[in-house]
């Protein structure tokens, strides 16, 4: 009789187990560890612990995502409320660079807008090169990378060449009317891999809010 056999009865044939229990008590197991023989029984209980921590490790960090998400949550919240309580467009700008900045603590945060007549001498409407606009108006959505282009890391002075990361937000419309881009020493801040949803919301509220002045 073969292993794989003997497994089958004990699955077809529960009550093996009530009318053999002496039999099951005496039959003794490598530990899962340290190697030593114990009851079957208590090698069990040891599979039942295990199991059980990692299920408590999973809850752990279902709860810690969930706290992150609604932190996450009530940040983009009040950015909301900031653009949409701002008066003017140099207020407009205030609040979402501040924002972005003491709330979500990006380091870096460069703006510039094309194709609207702001009114206002601002560096956010500086000219930018056509390079610059080709590359926002390719975005179908926020990139985030350890490089940019040259010109798009200029917009940072001397400290573009400390940074290590980028988060590139286009604003969308009908073309790309502006390119939001964050920034960090810290490779891992916005490496390739992390999700842009909310950058994205980011970008149509920015947007948005500028449609306004």
């Amino acid at each position: 009789m073969t292993a794989e056999e003997v497994a089958q009865y004990l699955q077809q044939n529960p009550e093996f187990a009530e009318h053999y229990a002496d039999l099951l008590a005496s039959i003794y197991v490598p530990h899962p560890h340290d190697g030593r023989a114990i009851p079957i029984g208590e090698r069990q209980l040891i599979t039942l612990r295990e199991k059980n921590r990692l299920i408590e490790t999973k809850l752990r960090e279902l709860i810690r995502f969930g706290e992150e998400n609604d932190d996450i949550g009530e940040k983009m919240h009040r950015l909301s409320l900031a653009l949409l309580k701002a008066r003017s467009m140099e207020a407009l700008l205030y609040v979402l660079e501040n924002n972005l900045r003491e709330d979500f603590e990006v380091p870096h945060v460069a703006l510039r807008v094309w194709g609207m007549d702001s009114g206002a001498d601002l560096p956010e409407f500086s000219p930018v090169g056509a390079s610059e606009i080709e590359i926002a108006e390719s975005l179908t959505q926020p990139h985030c990378g350890h490089h940019v282009a040259p010109g798009l890391l200029s917009w940072f002075g001397e400290a573009g060449e400390h940074l290590r990361s980028f988060a590139l937000v286009p604003l969308p419309g009908e073309r790309a009317k502006g390119l939001l881009v964050l920034a960090s020493e810290d490779p891992r801040r916005f490496d390739p891999d992390i999700g842009t949803l909310h950058l994205k919301r980011i970008g149509e509220w920015v947007a948005a809010a500028l449609s306004r002045f």
